[in-house]
């Protein structure tokens, strides 16, 4: 046997051990860190999301790497991004990770009792509102369960996100959804105190707002929330002027209560104020019924177990029973 014979197979061997120890290495659940990783945007922000700590997940990372003889991650103090190599990867690998979800999940149908974690994304009041007190029932009902609620107003890509389903006014959906209505009809109520009132009057018309201190939200993305007003066919927005500015629902209506100025909230933060008379209404002829929310979800994807028990149990619930009064 020449040299040149025992290098060449010296070298194959080389090369076969390389494939096994990447091959030993590549669990699905290195898979999964890894695109949760880039999902995520970090590796904090993931181990949150797994309950582990980031450093475990920086070892696995590694170990896949290693495996793979590529580097998959751009690292910096500040961020994560994928490299090209991991672009490739999470383009091939985030259909696949889906697929073996739901063949695992699918398995839920030869158990009694649905099981597994769903994900869905919402805007704030759907969650407070809707979501939150219908889950807890259905939640009871189904034991083996887990579900995880994202607050969240922006309209996002809820499969490339990880989400299961999401929650969105009709018009904002995309046309290959599925989508469930929740509850009914909504309205935004303009509210305000009686002693803001008693000081700076009422007004009659839209606007009048003018003259009055409005207690402006603005969204996360940093559009502040115009106030829209409709009246025998009669259609105003109107972009409010006020000295407080505030990015939630909650400390908006705080600052009505607290007689700050006038605020625009969903009816439903406001029923119980305006039931105890903490609260006044104004301008109610003019504030237009809004679409339901919709729950939904991916229609080129089967269903989870668990996902398909949530959505025969939302379109059967009774949407009174989420009417929970605000402390």
């Amino acid at each position: 046997m020449t040299s040149n014979h025992c290098a060449d197979k010296t070298s194959k061997s080389t090369q076969l051990d390389k494939v096994s120890f990447a091959m030993n290495q590549l669990r699905l659940d290195s898979l999964d860190v890894f695109a949760a990783i880039v999902r995520c945007g970090g590796f904090r922000a993931a181990a949150l999301e797994r309950g582990v700590s980031s450093s475990a997940l920086s070892q696995t990372i590694n170990a896949l790497e290693e495996a793979l003889s590529i580097r998959l991650l751009n690292r910096t103090t500040r961020s994560v991004s994928p490299t090209e190599a991991g672009q490739r990867l999470l383009l091939r690998l985030g259909p696949a990770l889906t697929d073996i979800r739901l063949a695992v999940d699918d398995l839920n149908q030869l158990k009694e009792n649905p099981s597994g974690t769903l994900r869905i994304n919402a805007p704030g009041p759907a969650i407070d509102h809707l979501l939150c007190p219908a889950m807890f029932t259905f939640m009871d009902t189904y034991p083996d369960i887990k579900v995880e609620l994202i607050s969240d107003a922006a309209v996002i890509d809820i499969v490339e996100q990880g989400f299961d389903a999401g929650v969105r006014f009709g018009k904002q959906l995309a046309q290959d959804m599925i989508a469930v209505p929740l509850g009914p009809s909504l309205r935004y109520a303009i509210v305000a105190s009686p002693d803001y009132i008693a000081k700076h009057g009422l007004p009659l018309t839209p606007n009048d707002l003018a003259g009055h201190n409005c207690i402006r939200r603005r969204f996360p993305g940093g559009t502040l929330v115009s106030w829209k007003f409709e009246k025998g066919g009669d259609a105003l927005e109107v972009l409010p002027e006020g000295r407080l500015t505030v990015s939630s629902a909650h400390n908006e209506l705080q600052a009505a209560v607290a007689g700050c100025g006038l605020a625009h909230i969903f009816e439903d933060y406001a029923t119980p104020y305006l039931t105890n008379g903490r609260l006044t209404e104004v301008l109610k002829d003019w504030s237009p019924l809004l679409p339901s929310w919709y729950l939904y979800y991916p229609s080129k994807r089967h269903s989870s177990a668990a996902m398909r028990e949530l959505v025969s149990f939302l379109r059967s619930y009774d949407w009174k029973l989420s009417r929970i009064p605000a402390s």
